[in-house]
């Protein structure tokens, strides 16, 4: 058992992922060594200043701009798949998903399987196979489907893109890219992924993912939660195995009854963080684990964009403000007119440093093609 104090594991997590200066490798270099630092960069569609994967690259990578994360990664070096969420993981992992074709419970494989029948499959893929990458909408059209309803949430009505959902769960297709709007590009994994696709798995699966999710996050919390996701059969049994063989070491924190997986190799930093303020995203890997972060960080973050607006302490795409190594407040931006404009900004007691953030918004609005309007103060 490893007991650390609370700024002794704060200090960890802001190295561990890479957030205490800039890595030295620069544009797509910097974006792949990245992805294969962070083992996977959660996905999501939102776009207020930058997608959530724009800005975990953001905060790490100079000499990069908005959609370059996708453009370095995608194809040959990344696919998509489920991890914790919906993420972009590196291609080297692609053996081990196609052979079990993980999925979340919520993804409902099964009933989009019964409405889409095999031969719109086999066409789909066949269709692909013939013309290469290509997206959903250019795809023949093979008819409506009932879409799936997740509490008032509609999925596709459309077949052909059910049955593109179905293939790529199962990783018979993978997405090689972003078309027009961001509209997922799809493409056989021989092709988009050459040099991974048919290579065979070193570990078993669950072995394997346990020590990919540990290795994601650092410290990973014994207690169940959407990290577990795909892990949640073996998480009585699988973790006690791993720190048997040394694999994994338990770990505590100071305050805390909770208990941390991490690997052996961990060490707590002596040099103390740069001066740069980054602007983190709302699925950054470093505020996966809420409780955790308010424990270390001293920070609540609860990301409110799915959130009714009258519910909503802060608002609705909040972006918490890392400096030195602190969470010293959070932002709500947006673009406007090709301008970047901080709509709100709440410090925390502790205060920010105005010209770091000043700088840090420069930066940003350079990364969107953007211009920057003057602050507002919450």
């Amino acid at each position: 058992m490893i007991e650390l104090s609370r700024d002794e594991a704060r200090r960890f997590l802001v190295r561990h992922h890479g957030l205490d200066r800039p890595l030295g490798a620069k544009g797509t270099r910097g974006i792949r060594s990245t992805l294969r630092k962070l083992r996977c960069i959660q996905l999501d569609p939102l776009d207020a200043i930058g997608t959530n994967a724009d800005l975990v690259v953001l905060a790490r990578v100079d000499g990069c701009a908005k959609g370059d994360v996708y453009d370095a990664l995608l194809p040959g070096h990344a696919f998509e798949h489920f991890a914790k969420e919906r993420c972009l993981l590196p291609a080297d992992a692609f053996a081990q998903y196609r052979t079990r074709a993980v999925e979340t419970p919520w993804w409902r494989l099964q009933e989009r399987s019964r409405r889409v029948p095999e031969a719109a499959l086999d066409a789909v893929l066949a269709e692909l196979r013939a013309g290469g990458a290509s997206t959903a909408a250019a795809l023949t059209d093979h008819g409506a489907v009932r879409a799936l309803d997740w509490s008032g949430w509609k999925g596709t009505g459309r077949m052909t893109t059910m049955a593109l959902e179905i293939l790529w769960t199962r990783c018979q297709v993978v997405v090689a890219g972003r078309g027009p709007g961001g509209a997922k590009v799809y493409d056989l994994p021989e092709r988009a992924l050459p040099d991974h696709h048919d290579a065979t798995p070193e570990l078993p699966f669950h072995r394997w993912a346990l020590l990919e999710r540990v290795d994601a996050a650092g410290l990973m919390t014994t207690a169940t939660g959407p990290i577990w996701g795909m892990l949640r059969e073996v998480r009585d049994t699988l973790p006690r195995e791993l720190i048997e063989e040394g694999a994994l070491v338990e770990v505590t924190v100071e305050g805390s009854r909770r208990r941390y997986l991490a690997r052996p190799s961990i060490t707590i930093p002596r040099r103390a963080p740069d001066d740069r303020m980054r602007i983190l995203g709302p699925l950054d890997p470093v505020l996966w684990d809420r409780k955790l972060v308010e424990q270390v960080f001293g920070f609540e973050y609860v990301w409110e964009v799915y959130k009714p607006a009258a519910e909503r302490r802060w608002g609705w795409y909040v972006c918490p403000l890392l400096h030195r190594g602190e969470l010293v407040g959070r932002i709500e931006a947006r673009v406007e007119a090709g301008q970047l404009e901080v709509q709100r900004l709440w410090p925390e007691p502790r205060g920010l440093d105005p010209r770091a953030l000043r700088l840090a918004l420069e930066r940003h609005a350079a990364a969107l093609g953007v211009g920057l309007r003057k602050i507002r103060t919450s």
